[in-house]
């Protein structure tokens, strides 16, 4: 028997191109990511501005030569130690006793929600959201074959319950994800709208509460809803609060059952010995990483005010940056403020752009040059 036997009809092996055998859904898709422009001003990825105080980068550094002595073996492949902190600063946060059963980590909160899907979703299942919200739900979806479906939010960016059980009833989704501060609005929800969620979803809900430390005072967390909602995940990161994008470290908290359907689908040792100890290090200097949590809500709190002052509309944030619109042309406006230096994002619709918090200098630099490409006002 010859290849030629066995082999349908079709184009000649030699003239297979690469992008004929890619899969047919990503074909012709740009990866995602914001403009990473070298301009002196970036409000654009919601960073925190601050970088770890001396003692913290200190400590990081040393924790991670301490690993790499240790490089010729594989990291610990449970992240005990890791999940054991994680679960400290979610207890010390929000009051609510967990351990290290009841949390996952992974590689970003993007990696979080990828699992999720890869447990959970899958082809013939279907991922629910509000949108506008985080563009990576879609491709989560995509890239695990699960289908992806996204109803508008209401005009103040929230949620209507009575809405979201009709929608949890009628399309019945493996995976509901409420963004809670939202991305890019800002928005969080009420625990009553979360638990409307519980009471009418048949599969996951899962709050993503990646801002959540920026919250006002007053606004609660979902984790003081996990008792008693075994199908309730809540998703964190260090990369916002923490100051702590380059580790690249997400989490959730959720019953211990979820998280041993995560360690099915996960990689071999998919958090490296390096990242394990920079999250501990920044964990175990958690009140000193989150001093700069108080300003930054401060600047958001001062820019929301200037801004509405001008004329903006601006919803309310529980996070650290804003979404400012109306514009008649809101890629001019981005495009004028990238020429005064200052980079903000293009997203949330093409009227409008999202700020995030910098520091005073660089909000300040903000200002100025909003003001002069805007003449001031809104229209």
């Amino acid at each position: 028997m010859t290849a030629s036997d066995v082999r349908p009809s079709a184009v000649p092996v030699a003239d297979v191109q690469i992008g004929d055998l890619v899969r047919p859904e990503l074909r012709g898709q740009e990866p995602y990511g914001a403009p990473q422009l070298d301009v002196p001003v970036r409000l654009n990825t919601n960073e925190n501005p601050y970088p770890p105080d001396p003692a913290t980068s200190a400590a990081v550094a040393r924790a991670v030569a301490g690993a790499a002595a240790d490089l010729h073996r594989y990291p610990d492949r449970e992240a005990t130690r890791l999940r054991t902190a994680l679960a400290g600063h979610l207890t010390a946060d929000t009051g609510v006793p967990l351990d290290a059963r009841q949390v996952w980590a992974a590689n970003g909160s993007n990696e979080v929600v990828q699992q999720l899907l890869q447990a959970f979703g899958g082809p013939g299942r279907l991922l629910l959201s509000y949108g506008p919200t985080y563009p990576m739900y879609p491709e989560y979806a995509r890239n695990t074959g699960t289908a992806w479906r996204c109803e508008p939010r209401d005009e103040r960016y929230g949620v209507d319950p009575a809405r979201l059980v009709d929608d949890l009833v009628t399309h019945r989704p493996a995976v509901v994800v409420l963004a809670s501060p939202n991305n890019p609005t800002g928005t969080a929800l009420p625990l009553s709208t979360v638990t409307a969620a519980l009471e009418a979803a048949p599969g996951l809900v899962v709050v993503d509460e990646a801002y959540a430390e920026f919250r006002r005072g007053g606004v609660p967390s979902a984790v003081e809803l996990l008792d008693g909602h075994p199908r309730l995940v809540v998703v964190r990161t260090l990369s916002k609060a923490f100051a702590g994008a380059g580790a690249r470290i997400g989490y959730l908290a959720a019953d211990p059952a979820v998280v041993d359907a995560l360690r099915v689908v996960r990689l071999p040792y998919h958090l490296s010995a390096l990242t394990q100890a920079a999250g501990c290090a920044l964990l175990a200097h958690r009140t000193e990483q989150l001093r700069t949590v108080d300003a930054l809500r401060r600047g958001r709190d001062d820019l929301v005010a200037w801004l509405r002052a001008r004329g903006w509309t601006v919803p309310d944030s529980d996070a650290n940056f804003v979404l400012v619109g109306p514009f008649d042309d809101a890629r001019a406006v981005w495009d004028r403020l990238v020429a005064r230096g200052v980079l903000v994002r293009e997203i949330g619709g093409p009227e409008r752009l999202r700020v995030s918090i910098g520091t005073p200098d660089e909000m300040a630099a903000f200002r100025a040059a909003f003001a002069a490409v805007t003449s001031a006002g809104a229209p």
